[in-house]
């Protein structure tokens, strides 16, 4: 079911927010369970542009890319943020081996909002959006709560927002609508059913994978 806009409002001591932003009808939730076995998408067909542009990591030019496709309100994701990324990064990402590509799939209207935050920090300078996109997962249980505007805004002011900033990133229904694009074509096109899912040069794999796991899988395409 597609995002759409909606009135988007909760008000506290510090901050009155309302803007429209997400459909009243949220998001069903897919499973974060892994689904069984896997599938392959032409790289071509993966790596086509869609409505925002590509937040990658690494070389450019790398044999083997890594494509995830993750929610912010997704604990697998966090958890992978968490405990598998950093290694990751420092073996395969830092080094040239790979191109890492990090692919919004807001699982709920909360989730569409931090991305759509993430977005506008990260405009002129991806690495702004990384590290929000961090940063946001590693406190992920301090602002994905009931109310959660007040520590989604204190979170934000800590990367350069202000209230007013923050409140017409959350009003932008071009950012929003990119995100739900690229949400949409990996739900159709590329069949993405959980988060985090991954597809390493094509190949998909539900499931937050272990650095061990994600060692091989590297290994194998970089001896190919």
């Amino acid at each position: 079911m597609p995002i759409t806009r909606r009135e988007f409002c909760q008000r506290s001591a510090t901050v009155a927010l309302g803007v429209a932003l997400l459909s009243s009808t949220a998001l069903a939730p897919f499973s974060a369970a892994q689904a069984q076995g896997t599938m392959t998408i032409p790289p071509a067909e993966l790596m086509k542009p869609d409505a925002l542009p590509e937040m990658s990591m690494g070389n450019d030019k790398a044999t083997v890319t890594v494509i995830e496709y993750a929610s912010m309100t997704c604990p697998h994701c966090a958890h992978f943020q968490e405990a598998t990324f950093p290694e990751l990064k420092k073996r395969y990402i830092d080094t040239g081996k790979i191109r890492y590509i990090f692919r919004e799939f807001p699982l709920d209207s909360l989730a569409a909002a931090a991305f759509m935050l993430a977005r506008c920090a990260g405009e002129k300078d991806s690495t702004r959006y990384f590290a929000l996109i961090d940063t946001m997962f590693k406190q992920q249980r301090q602002w994905a709560v009931e109310k959660p505007i007040p520590p989604l805004l204190a979170l934000s002011k800590q990367a350069g927002f202000t209230e007013q900033t923050f409140n017409a990133c959350l009003s932008n229904q071009k950012v929003l609508d990119g995100i739900e694009s690229i949400r949409q074509r990996a739900v159709d096109k590329f069949k993405v059913q959980s988060t985090p899912t991954f597809f390493i040069n094509g190949v998909a794999y539900p499931g937050a994978l272990e650095i061990d796991e994600f060692s091989k899988l590297i290994e194998a395409q970089l001896k190919t």
